[in-house]
């Protein structure tokens, strides 16, 4: 359905959401359980939840997305869903055979009350959960929080496996935050260029990016295994990358294991890649290499090449707060301009964190926390902008403006590749200024009258 008849009169709206720009914490606690080596995610709550909770994942990353369900039906929605669970941990080990089963629960177990830390329990000592299994759970009620939230509470539940000893394996931990497998194995690669050796999780690459091979496996090679999550609560340091994605993670295992933790935003653009290479280099106590410096260079060439055509441009963004406070930063940065900003997540430091981000430019920004697309276009509607950059629930906007859109962030339903190409670091800067570049030079030409269709630029 096209938005053509989007009022352009903005009034204040606090009982409904319209085309909200986030999904449920379920999808998010999926999405992480699924970095875990030999992990099946299960849904506790109906079938048709996790179906679309799977469905959700699979259309973004177009691979298969192993899930298991309590499959509730009247009687448990009723009475209660441990019957259900109990067996299904059960028959989950027998037949799939599992290193772990990750429970998330939905608005219909939350609702009726069930206590998953006590029937998680009363497997344990019935015997359900075989010796060197595992079974965690995690309380993600989908009318509170957003995908996000899912996500950042199913790796405080991965925390759980962390152990401390005596000795320091003098590794780096690293949450990466609710980014593509690629940008997971971009992170990695920044850490191997200077010397670091790093435990990420959760780590979906090699699991949602993983090659054809001709032979199906349940449980792909990708993954953080067991013995690295345990091995967590020895490392010299964690970076959590997002504060709304993984940061209560990392304060939680600094609480644990007393592992030193370090919060930074995701790193997209020059100034937070800056940031995470740095702290990477002090706590490991190692020097950047040439390699890596080499790529911050051609970024910072790059930039300064084509300065021209990105200066006052003015761009709307939606999506993840993580991501999108480092998408702000990284425009600013180059002299576009941000002026309609929204997250379907909520919390008042997002807005806070843009303000401070956009402070002292010589424009006016809105942003809002919780907000909806609908908002998003009403407020293109009063001030035009250059580029649209959002989700594929973006693109009807974007047709209804005229607006160029790029896609980028989750999910995106309608292009691939995103899995594959990593948009993190220094070599993602290069890739997103790229796609940016292109758009806005294809409009130009697109736009051009006779006399300004240029071969050359």
């Amino acid at each position: 359905m096209l938005l053509r008849h989007t009022p352009k009169e903005i009034v204040e709206r606090k009982a409904v959401s319209i085309n909200p720009a986030k999904t449920c914490q379920p999808i998010g606690a999926m999405y992480a359980a699924l970095g875990i080596h030999g992990c099946l995610p299960h849904s506790h709550g109906s079938q048709g939840c996790c179906s679309y909770h799977r469905s959700a994942l699979t259309r973004h990353y177009k691979e298969p997305v192993p899930a298991a369900t309590s499959a509730f039906t009247e009687g448990a929605s009723v009475f209660g869903g441990q019957a259900n669970l109990l067996q299904a941990i059960n028959n989950i080990f027998s037949v799939y055979e599992p290193d772990v089963i990750a429970v998330h629960t939905t608005c219909l177990s939350e609702t009726i009350g069930d206590d998953l830390p006590q029937i998680i329990k009363k497997a344990e000592t019935e015997d359900k959960i075989p010796a060197g299994k595992y079974v965690i759970g995690v309380s993600t009620p989908s009318y509170a929080g957003s995908h996000v939230t899912g996500f950042s509470n199913m790796v405080k539940a991965i925390v759980d496996f962390a152990e401390k000893t005596d000795k320091k394996n003098g590794k780096v931990n690293i949450i990466p935050g609710w980014v593509e497998p690629s940008d997971m194995e971009e992170i990695k690669r920044i850490a191997k260029l200077i010397g670091v050796e790093t435990i990420m999780f959760p780590d979906t690459s090699g699991v949602l990016n993983g090659p054809m091979t001709g032979k199906y496996k349940m449980f792909p090679d990708g993954g953080t295994t067991i013995a690295e999550l345990k091995s967590t609560g020895d490392s010299i340091g964690t970076l959590a990358l997002g504060e709304w994605c993984s940061a209560d993670a990392a304060r939680l295992l600094d609480k644990k294991c007393k592992v030193p933790c370090k919060v930074l935003d995701m790193p997209f653009g020059l100034k937070a890649t800056d940031r995470f290479v740095d702290a990477l280099r002090t706590i490991a106590g190692v020097t950047v290499s040439d390699e890596l410096n080499a790529e911050r260079g051609q970024l910072v060439d790059l930039i300064t090449d084509n300065h021209q055509f990105f200066y006052k441009k003015k761009v709307a963004i939606a999506g993840d707060p993580d991501q999108v406070i480092a998408m702000v930063e990284f425009l600013v940065s180059i002299d576009m301009c941000p002026v309609h900003i929204v997250t379907g997540t909520p919390g008042k430091k997002f807005e806070k964190r843009i303000k401070e981000l956009t402070d002292g430019e010589d424009y006016e920004v809105n942003v809002k926390a919780k907000g909806d697309l609908f908002l998003l276009h009403q407020w293109m509607k009063n001030e035009p902008v250059d580029l649209l950059i959002c989700n594929t629930y973006g693109k009807y906007i974007a047709r209804d403006e005229d607006v160029p859109l790029m896609r980028w962030g989750f999910p995106i339903l309608d292009r691939q590749c995103h899995q594959y190409f990593p948009t993190v670091g220094y070599k993602g800067g290069l890739r997103l200024l790229e796609k940016i570049l292109g758009m806005l030079l294809d409009r130009r030409d697109r736009d051009s009258p006779e006399e300004t269709f240029e071969l050359i630029l």
